[in-house]
């Protein structure tokens, strides 16, 4: 008994040809050699992967890259506020004078005008007087046959008479279109001349006529006019009518 139990524990030691490997619970000979005459075992499965490692260290920044093509244009924005008005400027240097302009048409003058006297004293009531002593009329729109004005050019016109006043009273009216404007009285001093006088302004239409008589019977029927003493009747036109 004691013999076997020798050998039994010679052959439970290690060799000193073998390694050992230290598992979790026994240690097991790795056989060495084809002397040993030991055979592989089948390979085990392929193990579960392992658990992701953590993320690496942002690598160094590249070279910089060529520049790209413009991208399309976007949409236009909201007009921004108005900002603060700036500082004036310092006055600049005048510029160059440019080239003379081209020669305009010359604007068109209307000319309506006239300016008359009384030759003698011998008046009718209740119709034109006709003042025949011409001091201007150069357009001819007054007529000394009929004592009248008559317009060519409508507008805006000023009429005027001063009347010298002897023997009698006088009462003039000045017409338009048979119709009586403006009314002028002076009663008559004994041996002594006086003067009468008007104005008016009057909106005509081309045709309408202008002329100045003495208004009632003859009783006021003192116009008068000599060599040295005038009765006149004048009119001009202030501005016509663009229209």
């Amino acid at each position: 008994m004691l013999l076997l139990g020798a050998v039994l524990l010679l052959l439970a030691l290690p060799s000193h040809g073998q390694e050992t490997i230290e598992g979790p619970e026994v240690l097991l000979p790795v056989p060495k050699g084809a002397c040993a005459g030991w055979m592989a075992g089948i390979p085990g499965h392929p193990g579960h992967n392992g658990t992701p490692g953590r993320d690496g260290r942002d690598g160094t920044p590249g070279e910089k890259g060529e520049k790209g093509d413009p991208g399309f244009a976007g949409p236009k924005g909201d007009t921004g506020e108005t900002g603060v008005t700036g500082v004036e400027g310092s006055r600049g240097f005048p510029g160059i004078p440019g080239r003379k302009g081209e020669p305009g048409e010359s604007a068109y003058v209307y000319r309506s005008a006239f300016s008359v006297g009384l030759e003698t004293r011998v008046t009718i009531p209740n119709i034109p007087i006709r003042f025949t002593k011409i001091f201007y009329n150069q357009q001819n729109h007054y007529d000394d046959t009929t004592g009248k004005f008559y317009c060519n050019i409508p507008g805006l016109y000023y009429f005027s008479y001063h009347i010298t006043v002897y023997l009698k009273d006088v009462k003039v009216s000045l017409y338009k279109k048979d119709k009586a404007m403006l009314f002028t009285y002076d009663q008559f001093q004994d041996k002594n001349v006086d003067q009468a006088s008007g104005s008016v302004l009057l909106y005509l239409e081309k045709g309408d006529q202008v002329w100045l008589q003495v208004y009632g019977d003859g009783e006021n029927n003192g116009v008068y006019a000599d060599n040295v003493h005038d009765s006149t009747f004048t009119g001009f036109l202030l501005y016509h009518d663009i229209e």
